[in-house]
């Protein structure tokens, strides 16, 4: 009965948690403040001891859970009303780096090392300090840079080129399964795709691994051959 019991509690909580992440908003999945750990924090200390407790009953952690969905959703809709409140909770992002000088004083507020500064600018294909007009580090802790003119990517409008607008793709076989779904979804048929495939020089659906479609390249095809080591 016990193993029964939990189980439904587990259940339950990846309800809940998912039900969390639908109310929030998709930023969520994406930018993690402080406020946003701590609450997951929470929701873990919630269903651990519920799960080894034997004397909390399922309606009992569901109350637990109900309270603490609840104070998420009320809590994230004062923020979204108040600005004063947001900074409180979420922070506010802060320029270690301004015009090319740094501001030491953030930089030990955010307790940041110099060397974590240039990891985080070589993920960000920056490899000198001296490309940096502006820094900012964001309330989740990534950072947001502004490079010097001179250092920037030169772009199509600098050089001023008129260049098309290139489509998305789609996903149409997945390892040797054509997606139905997503044929449908744009409007072509499986006998278009066969045709398609086989103008490329393939037969075999079952041989291909990957292969994507846009308006404007047409197919990009990977088989299994050569791709299975």
């Amino acid at each position: 009965m016990d193993y029964i019991i939990n189980g439904m509690k587990l259940v339950i909580g990846l309800i809940a948690f998912m039900v969390v992440i639908r109310l929030l908003g998709k930023k969520h999945l994406a930018e993690m403040t402080p406020y946003d750990i701590i609450y997951l924090i929470m929701f873990g200390g919630i269903l651990e001891e519920t799960l080894y407790d034997r004397k909390t009953s399922v309606f009992m952690f569901l109350f637990s859970l109900g309270i603490w969905v609840s104070a998420i959703y009320i809590i994230e809709k004062l923020v979204a009303k108040s600005n004063t409140l947001r900074v409180v909770l979420k922070g506010e992002p802060d320029q270690l780096i301004e015009n090319g000088k740094i501001n030491k004083k953030l930089f030990d507020k955010n307790q940041l090392e110099m060397e974590q500064l240039r990891t985080m600018l070589r993920q960000q294909g920056i490899f000198s300090l001296r490309e940096v007009k502006d820094l900012y580090i964001e309330p989740g802790g990534e950072i947001s840079i502004n490079q010097y003119a001179k250092f920037k990517a030169v772009t199509a409008a600098d050089l001023k080129l008129e260049l098309e607008e290139e489509d998305p793709s789609v996903l149409l076989i997945d390892e040797g399964q054509i997606q139905e779904e997503v044929l449908h979804a744009i409007g072509k048929t499986r006998q278009w795709l066969m045709d398609g495939l086989s103008q490329e020089g393939y037969k075999v659906i079952e041989e291909i691994l990957y292969c994507e479609w846009s308006n404007s390249h047409g197919f990009f095809i990977q088989s299994y051959k050569g791709n299975d080591k």
